[in-house]
């Protein structure tokens, strides 16, 4: 059989009762599957139970020119298969006389360039992403430019749950729902300060904690 190009980006999912391919753009990875061909020849039912074991599963799962699924169900059969498959989807595909790669017609060939979208972007594609990139970023710099934080008291401590009733803050000293101070407060045990939480010295007396 003549040579068969074009086969170093494709899946083959055949099984023992036909044969299918699907095929890859090495660019985008688009893949474009082949039209089911039923195996003429088949194999007997009895010699697929029998080689089960040894095939370790093999049938129903895609691979890539899998050496399993050749040696299950290749020969003059399948390569035809492919060729007649191969025949079938190549004039979808374009390969790139720069990179080598098979791309889709469809989405990564630039056509005015004779060239893959990779050695050749395509110009309006490459700048309606630049407009939009540019403005996410003027809009996220116009945002950090904007005062925010109006209303916002930046000052009193921030607490996220009130210490007492554990009802979640929403800003300010005292919590909406208890009316408890959202600055917790212990005293101290020797003068009776009121001490912030966490101080491990008492302000007044220096009595440690």
């Amino acid at each position: 059989m003549a040579r068969i190009e074009f086969t170093d980006n494709y899946q083959d999912l055949s099984t023992e009762s036909g044969f299918q391919f699907k095929f890859f753009c090495q660019c985008c990875g688009n893949g474009y599957m082949s039209s089911w061909k039923a195996n003429k020849l088949g194999v007997a039912s009895h010699l697929m139970r029998g080689a089960g074991n040894v095939l370790g599963g093999v049938f129903g799962r895609a691979a890539s020119g899998a050496y399993e699924v050749q040696e299950a169900i290749g020969g003059p059969a399948h390569d035809s298969a492919l060729q007649d498959a191969v025949n079938e989807i190549r004039p979808l595909f374009v390969q790139c006389k720069r990179c080598g790669q098979w791309v889709c017609k469809e989405i990564c060939w630039n056509a005015e360039r004779s060239l893959c979208k990779k050695c050749a972007p395509i110009l309006q594609r490459e700048l309606a992403a630049k407009q939009a990139s540019i403005q996410a970023e003027q809009a996220e710099q116009k945002l950090r430019d904007m005062d925010l934080t109006e209303g916002v008291d930046l000052k009193s401590t921030a607490a996220v749950l009130c210490p007492k009733c554990g009802a979640e803050a929403q800003g300010g000293k005292f919590c909406p729902e208890c009316g408890a101070s959202l600055v917790p407060k212990s005293e101290c045990p020797k003068c009776g300060t009121q001490v912030k939480a966490g101080a491990k010295f008492c302000p007044e007396c220096g009595n440690k904690f």
